[in-house]
């Protein structure tokens, strides 16, 4: 054999291993490439499959900060009228919980970027332009701002950070980031829509309070919870003094009136973690988490005296000064509790007994159970 026949020889066989080497370097990254392709329809379907506005809450920052290996994920929501609140706490949660959702009235002033943010931005962190939007997080060095876009506005934003400065920047494609903005827009607008739907099913078309059915179910969450932090929950039983007088001498639309101003102005003095509730009739219930009989005496007084301070427009030629009777009933649970049903079944069945004491001993006044 030739040195040239060695010579081609040889670089057949490295050109052999060359190619060997490349289809290694392919085959893998087309593996890895199948893993996160996986990984990211797993993490969309999560987000698509949420029952619930708190199951896709935590989906959108717990979910997508381990999916992708992220430092910091938080959420900001357009919430002006504070609705997703609302349905967050008719659901059974608290926003206070949710650390890393920032409900907004607008999202400027959140961050520089989001005067104009129509397609994601990627760059480095700055801190004194991005602490609002990663308040719980230490030595990001990069982030990316994904608008969630609905139609022709911008309804909240999907925020990551990492402490890679080379994780993030202008110079990476945007086009998945977009992609994902675009699923979580829609995923929001799917689980408020679902939760305005279950929630018209246990709300009072007058007032706009829950029903009876609702707080019942609520009142033996709320006594679990008082249970697990040894704290004590409060219930309010208020109504109109002498509302008949008002449906016989000027009509029931002039009660629906007194009703729901009453209801407004009882509103106006209760935290957004309480649960107001048309109880039946003129019967209006709150419950107070957190709160015992003195507390809620406390506030009972308070509501009394706002609802009595003006007069309220019955019909556009009569205005009358309404007062309120409302009875007050605390319980803590013992740690040997098992059945919440009977103990709310109790406060009610005090706060009740109690608002009758005050219609009995006069009216226009506030009365604790004995409980």
């Amino acid at each position: 054999m030739n040195a040239n026949t060695v010579s081609s020889a040889d670089a057949l066989a490295r050109e052999n291993e060359d190619l060997k080497s490349r289809l290694r370097a392919l085959t893998s990254e087309a593996a890895h490439n199948e893993v996160l392709l996986k990984r990211t329809q797993d993490r969309e379907l999560s987000l698509l499959r949420a029952d619930s506005l708190a199951q896709l809450l935590h989906a959108m920052v717990d979910g997508l900060k381990d999916s992708y290996a992220l430092d910091a994920v938080s959420v900001a929501l357009l919430d002006p009228q504070h609705e997703i609140r609302h349905l967050l706490i008719a659901g059974g949660d608290r926003p206070e919980e949710f650390n890393q959702v920032l409900f907004v009235d607008s999202l400027v002033g959140l961050a520089p970027q989001f005067t104009a943010l129509h397609r994601p931005w990627l760059g480095p962190f700055v801190a004194a332009d991005h602490h609002l939007l990663f308040s719980h997080a230490h030595d990001l060095q990069s982030i990316a701002l994904l608008p969630l876009p609905r139609k022709d506005r911008v309804t909240g934003a999907l925020c990551f950070g990492s402490r890679d400065a080379a994780r993030f920047t202008r110079h990476h494609a945007t086009d998945f980031l977009s992609h994902l903005g675009a699923l979580g827009a829609v995923c929001v607008e799917n689980a408020t829509n679902r939760a305005r739907l279950m929630r018209a099913g246990i709300t009072d078309f007058l007032t706009g309070w829950h029903n009876r059915r609702y707080l019942q179910q609520r009142l033996k969450e709320e006594i679990s919870r008082a249970q697990r932090q040894h704290s004590s929950v409060a219930c309010l039983m208020m109504d109109i003094d002498r509302f008949k007088n008002i449906n016989d001498g000027y009509g029931h639309l002039a009660g629906d009136n007194a009703l729901k101003e009453v209801a407004l102005r009882v509103e106006s003095q209760i935290r957004s973690m309480d649960t107001a509730a048309r109880f039946g009739g003129d019967e209006l219930a709150i419950v107070l988490p957190g709160a015992n009989a003195a507390d809620a005496a406390k506030l009972a007084e308070r509501i009394r005296e706002h609802v009595a301070a003006t007069p309220i427009t019955l019909t556009s030629q009569v205005q009358r000064v309404l007062t309120l009777s409302v009875g007050v009933a605390a319980i803590a649970p013992s740690r040997h509790e098992t059945d919440m049903k009977p103990l709310a079944d109790r406060l009610l069945a005090d706060a009740d007994a109690a608002l009758y004491r005050a219609k009995a001993l006069g009216r226009n006044r506030v009365q604790i159970g004995a409980g």
